[in-house]
């Protein structure tokens, strides 16, 4: 198997970029959210107080940094090209060298994604190698939560195990550069019965943890004692005593339920984890066991009932103190009824506590936070050199406390939101505005925010409404205080218009007194540049429609179809545009949106045939567009159809977007996130597009950029939205020209 190796700089917020000849100096860091993406893994050093690592389904991995009291990104110096990569299905550390860090990663199984790939790195994750696979992971699929699903024998270094999702077991005897199946496992890691079909299609799991037994070694030799559990409900948990050349079941273990988790206690003993289906997405039964190999002896252990709600539930992870066998912390999953809990006990399982019943939570640290119940904690870690430190994942971060053993005695567990640089959200619209906050998005999960600091994490859009998505948001050029948004509902505000406006820049909303008369809300939505008119294309309407007074009517465009994404002129009030970004296919209107016709000519033609093409109206002159796609140059015409510029040297073109103009010029300055000559990176031109220069650099990709905006108040700054890092800005080293 052949190897690919990246020698890349860790990333580190407010890093200067460095630069090459003709291209730009830049200063990177995150928007801050504070949090907001699903932390699937969390992983502690067992030989240094503080070392610990976090996995995320999207947004790559990330090491914790005692110094500066945050999380440090590792993964940000991946490229569009292997945007892939940023699911991390596995995350690994090699117990007797602090210095190694494996990611297993790979984000989807589907036909269409790409390998995946181990990336291990002897620097704490600084530069990382890479080694390529002969089979796909689903770091943001079903049993995501599972694992340790990669790990590193404790007393040879250089022999890793890796449990996939349908290719079965892998091993690698030289620190994970090159691997080779390990046919000796039991063919039911690949077989139907390790599938899950709680989602949009059946989904294989497999292998979800492999554990090494370090009593049964000695320094520098194998191990000969390791474990692996399929995610299956047919006999799961399978034993090799012998380095992993033959496996065996172990008698008498639990069926009927799938494992998730089994960790070590410091007696030997061992607990597992259970669920009915692999979680997150569902789980409605399971269990925790104690299983001592030592007379094979299986205790069921399972704080409460799964079935003491209506629904039912799962259990995401059992935690065991390293210094203390007797002491463990278990995470209900998919309790929504009320919600879901933590449990411990310091009596081997006998009796059980819930934590959050005496809880205190601190939510200064995102404030949007104190709107959201702990859910997902299919990760729950005790700290090996303090075991007053606990931390636990959900669907929005990681939450950590340093008292939980006051717990014990009848105290107060206090839980702060420990998530500070950790940023996962991913934001689908974003605007600029001239005046008022410098940045407002639209989040996936998470509504939206308005950032009038950028390295503050603020308070969510206030409500009503709340949707669950944000997915559009613009703003009239002309009265830039008018924002319009769309987007998915959130309970308790279910019944609201699923599309709301502001006049005071973001800060208060009103949602539109009405939806269109068909449509599943969100999708896209424009306001004219004098606010006067608001176009609204919903999910699955077949019909663009238009309101004027705030949606008390709505009429439908004529010439308008289907599965369109809409905007306004930026200049001419009474110009809307439409474009499918699926064919091509441009539409205008001169008449505020009331009637639609092609564009014609060759600027109208120029990206039929193609897909993910993006249109945006010039910020300057009325009736002008840019115009492109991933495998198109950028084109700059106009609403009759034709072609004004092609611009040079940009072959492709994920994003791009407008900000201000340099000193001296009329023309605002562009920005590509794309293809220039064939290499890809992140561009500006302050000349229309003549000329560009290159402003990131191999520690700066972020995977593929999805969106793209300059600041108009702030030469050379621009924001990135990205497909799982969330919201990054950029901005020149050197004074303004």
């Amino acid at each position: 198997m052949g190897k690919t190796l990246l020698a890349v700089l860790a990333l580190f917020a407010c890093t200067a970029a460095q630069a090459g000849e003709g291209d730009v100096a830049y200063r990177y860091a995150s928007v801050r959210i504070g949090g907001g993406g699903y932390v699937s893994g969390l992983v502690f050093h067992p030989a240094e107080r503080g070392l610990v690592y976090a996995r995320t389904d999207v947004g790559g991995a990330y090491r914790w940094d005692q110094a500066s009291g945050q999380w440090v990104s590792l993964t940000d110096w991946i490229e569009a090209k292997d945007t892939n990569l940023l699911g991390i299905d596995s995350l690994a550390l090699d117990p007797s060298d602090k210095e190694w860090v494996y990611l297993a990663a790979g984000t989807y199984t589907t036909p269409t994604a790409g390998n995946a790939a181990v990336l291990r790195s002897h620097d704490r994750g600084a530069h990382f190698e890479r080694a390529d696979l002969p089979f796909k992971l689903g770091g943001n699929e079903l049993g995501r939560g599972n694992g340790e699903r990669l790990a590193v024998d404790p007393h040879d270094g250089r022999v890793l195990f890796l449990g996939s999702r349908d290719a079965g077991l892998w091993r690698s005897d030289d620190h994970g550069a090159h691997w080779s199946k390990d046919d000796s496992f039991p063919a039911v890691a690949t077989s139907p019965s390790a599938t899950a079909t709680n989602s949009w299609r059946p989904q294989s799991i497999g292998i979800v943890f492999v554990v090494f037994e370090p009593a049964s070694g000695k320094p520098g030799v194998p191990t000969p004692v390791l474990y692996a559990g399929v995610s299956t409900r047919e006999t799961s948990l399978f034993r090799s005593t012998d380095g992993g050349r033959s496996w065996s079941a172990i008698p008498g273990q639990p069926t009927g339920l799938r494992p998730s988790h089994m960790h070590r206690a410091s007696d030997g003993s061992y607990v597992l984890s259970y669920g009915d289906e692999p979680g997150p997405d569902t789980m409605s039964d399971g269990a925790v066991w104690r299983w001592q190999p030592k007379g094979n002896r299986w205790t069921d252990i399972t704080p409460v009932s799964s079935k003491s709600t209506p629904s039912g539930f799962g259990w995401g992870d059992v935690a065991v103190d390293a210094s203390n066998p007797d002491v463990l912390i278990a995470s209900t999953h998919h309790r929504y009824e009320p919600h879901d809990v933590l449990f411990r006990t310091i009596d081997g399982g006998r009796h059980w506590n819930e934590i959050f019943a005496r809880s205190s939570f601190d939510h200064s640290n995102a404030q949007w936070t104190s709107a959201h119940t702990p859910h997902w904690m299919t990760t729950v870690a005790i700290d090996p050199f303090d075991a007053d430190h606990v931390m636990f994942v959900t669907g929005y971060g990681i939450w950590a406390s340093r008292d939980m053993r006051g717990f014990d005695k009848g105290g107060t567990v206090h839980w702060w939101f420990q998530d500070r640089g950790l940023e996962e959200v991913v934001p689908l619209g974003m605007i600029s505005p001239p005046q008022g906050a410098h940045l407002l998005s639209a989040v996936g999960d998470l509504d939206g925010f308005r950032h009038d600091d950028l390295d503050v994490a603020p308070l969510q859009f206030t409500p009503p409404p709340r949707y669950a998505n944000g997915e559009s948001i613009d703003f009239a050029e002309q009265r830039p205080s008018l924002i319009v948004r769309s987007g998915r509902l959130r309970q308790p505000f279910g019944s609201a218009v699923r599309a709301a406006w502001s006049e005071d820049g973001g800060q208060h909303w009103q949602a539109f007194a009405s939806e269109p008369p068909e449509g599943e809300g969100a999708g896209s939505i424009a306001v004219s540049a004098d606010g006067a008119a608001v176009l609204w294309a919903p999910h699955d309407a077949r019909r663009v429609y238009v309101t004027r007074d705030r949606g008390q009517h709505w009429q439908a465009a004529q010439g308008l179809g289907e599965r369109l994404e809409v905007l306004s002129d930026r200049v001419d009030s009474h110009r809307f545009y439409a474009f499918s970004p699926q064919t091509g296919a441009l539409f205008a209107s001169q008449d505020g949106g009331a009637s639609f016709a092609p564009i014609p000519g060759e600027f109208g033609d120029a990206a039929r045939g193609h897909g993910q093409v993006q249109l945006k109206a010039s910020p300057v002159k009325a009736g002008e567009l840019w115009l492109t796609a991933r495998d198109l140059p950028l084109l700059h015409g106009d609403a009759q159809g034709r072609v004004l510029q092609r611009l040079p040297g940009i072959t492709g073109v994920d994003a791009f977007g407008f900000g201000k103009a340099a000193g001296g010029s009329s023309e605002p300055t562009v920005f590509v996130a794309g293809r220039r000559g064939g290499q890809q990176g992140i561009f500006r031109s302050i000349d229309g597009g003549q000329q560009w220069q290159r402003v990131d650099d191999a520690a700066h990709r972020y995977g593929r950029i999805s969106l793209l905006i300059g600041d108009p108040r702030v030469f050379g700054r621009f924001y990135a939205a990205t497909s799982g890092r969330g919201l990054i800005y950029g901005e020149p080293l050197e004074s303004t020209p």
